[in-house]
């Protein structure tokens, strides 16, 4: 169902089209109205109607320059002018803006109906046309998403020319140029059942490394099987090469071993310089692989041998910071964390995008946890593919990373503070009703408001400006100035209704307090 928005002066006019037209029989939700079209705007842009039906003359924004404001910031809305004045300047301006109906007044119940079924009908025709043009987009996309693994395939396994594999990639979109090539293969064994659990993990498997490997431009993921799976590398060395190889080996199997019923096998070939020279990467990949299969190893030995820099990360880290850490000491937290990462290592894009993604998602995780909204929060959470695009160094993932935990740090600490806002009224609530016990302590409320006594302090004085001694006494003198003005209660009985049970005590702290004792007070003092 589309929705209406109507925009009209004259309130007879307004309420009839309102309450006159049955909207829902043409296809139709009003959703709002206005007397004029400054008032409109606002409530249009809230609303997001699908058609605008406006007076022309009305007071402080009349209906052409609304539909010129709308034509600009919505020009998907569809705008039926109503005008009272048969006159070719009105009709030729709402036709450069594009209106899609100008309507004379008076104007029936009838016709309104005729011209929203009419409007209703090419609003339809506009929808299926973009469904069409969305489908057909995603046929495409499939199309050249399937022509690419076709390609990539044939060029792993040798039955393309190096000089036709630089030409179809060109056609295709696909950057193949590089310096070196390295083929990782991956087997899936699964139970052997080939039934729906099977196929379900082997589509959390790929999803899995696809979500690994697809921001990064320079690793194409290859379904070569319903079992196996094909990994291209190209680099710029082929230290590179090798550190993202041992990242990714290790990573699966941190990954798979505990979480699916799975084996993953994996073999990797040796890095090589030439194009030509792709399938003898792959060939030794599939050796590689079935030196694991019949060792019964998950990896080759090398990868095991190679303890993957990544995996010293203390997870745990990022966590306390985003828990009790503080933006001032961001710089030497986020050295200390990258740390344990060999230089190499930093260099891969592979780690450098684990990192950045493992931040973003520990501090979408930690906001979830405290009740926040992660995307309101943490915009970043919906454009990481972007940012991995554009993350190049690990002084970019720096830069990220503060902006990421400045926005979290911001909302653990206005949380916090909203919390301690409704802290400190429930321990002023406490102390109002018990201020007249003597043994009244930062315990009692401490207790009362489930903090430790230091930390209730600590609080406490940083939200009112005062300790809780002060406040405390503060409460105290004020109810007996009240009471030595408005009683004949003797200062050592109002002493007692206080908190204190020394009267000589009182005194001494109601003259600091005041200036004056309290038969001074009484006398001459005021509220």
């Amino acid at each position: 169902m589309y929705k209406v928005f109507l925009v009209e002066d004259e309130i007879v006019t307004r309420e009839g089209i309102r309450d006159n037209v049955n909207w829902q029989a043409v296809g139709f939700e009003f959703c709002g109205e206005a007397p004029d079209g400054e008032m409109a705007l606002s409530l249009i842009e809230a609303t997001h109607p699908d058609v605008l039906i406006t007076d022309i003359k009305m007071p402080f924004m009349d209906g052409l320059q609304l539909s010129r404001i709308v034509r600009k910031r919505m020009p998907q809305v569809k705008i039926i002018i109503l005008s009272g004045h048969d006159e070719f300047n009105y009709a030729q301006e709402a036709v450069k803006l594009g209106v899609t109906e100008y309507l004379l007044k008076p104007i029936s119940a009838r016709d309104l109906h005729q011209t929203l079924t009419a409007v209703a009908r090419q609003l339809d025709d506009e929808r299926h046309a973009q469904e069409n043009v969305q489908q057909l987009k995603a046929q495409i996309e499939d199309n050249r998403l399937l022509q690419t693994e076709k390609f990539l395939l044939k060029l792993v396994t040798g039955t393309i020319s190096s000089s036709e594999a630089v030409e179809e990639s060109r056609r295709l979109g696909v950057d193949i140029i590089a310096a070196d090539y390295q083929v990782i293969v991956i087997k899936i064994e699964l139970c052997h059942h080939h039934d729906q659990a099977d196929f379900q993990e082997y589509q959390h498997v790929r999803q899995t490394l696809a979500e690994l490997v697809d921001p990064n431009p320079d690793v194409f993921l290859i379904n070569k099987s319903l079992e196996e799976l094909v990994l291209l590398l190209k680099g710029t060395t082929t230290a590179q090469l090798e550190q993202e190889t041992n990242f990714l080996t290790k990573l699966l199997r941190e990954q798979f071993t505990a979480k699916t019923r799975c084996v993953l096998l994996i073999g990797a070939g040796r890095p090589h310089q030439r194009i030509g020279d792709i399938p003898l990467s792959f060939a030794e990949a599939i050796a590689s692989l079935e030196q694991a299969a019949a060792s019964g190893k998950q990896t080759p030995s090398d990868a095991e041998a190679d303890e993957a820099d990544l995996l010293k990360l203390d997870k745990s880290a990022l966590e306390n910071f985003l828990k009790f850490g503080v933006m001032a000491d961001f710089e030497s937290f986020f050295s200390a964390y990258l740390a344990p990462l060999s230089h190499s290592a930093v260099q891969s894009y592979l780690i450098k995008n684990y990192i950045f993604i493992d931040i973003v998602l520990t501090t979408a995780k930690f906001v979830h946890h405290l009740g926040g909204i992660v995307d309101e929060v943490i915009p970043e959470i919906n454009m990481v593919e972007t940012l991995l695009m554009n993350i190049k160094t690990v002084t970019q993932i720096k830069e990220e990373a503060r902006r990421i935990f400045a926005s979290a740090l911001a909302f653990r600490d206005t949380l916090a503070n909203d919390n301690y806002i409704t802290t400190i009224q429930q321990a002023k609530e406490f102390i109002a009703a018990h201020f007249d016990q003597s043994d009244l302590s930062l315990n009692d409320i401490a207790a009362q408001v489930n903090l430790s006594a230091s930390h209730l302090s600590a609080v406490f004085s940083r939200e009112t400006g005062e300790t809780f001694k002060e406040y405390l006494t503060r409460l105290r003198v004020d109810r007996a100035k009240e009471l030595l003005k408005t009683t004949n209660l003797k200062a050592f009985e109002i002493s007692n209704q206080v908190g204190y049970t020394d009267p000589h005590y009182f005194s001494v702290v109601f003259k600091k307090s005041t200036g004056m004792s309290p038969t001074q007070f009484k006398l001459h003092g005021h509220l």
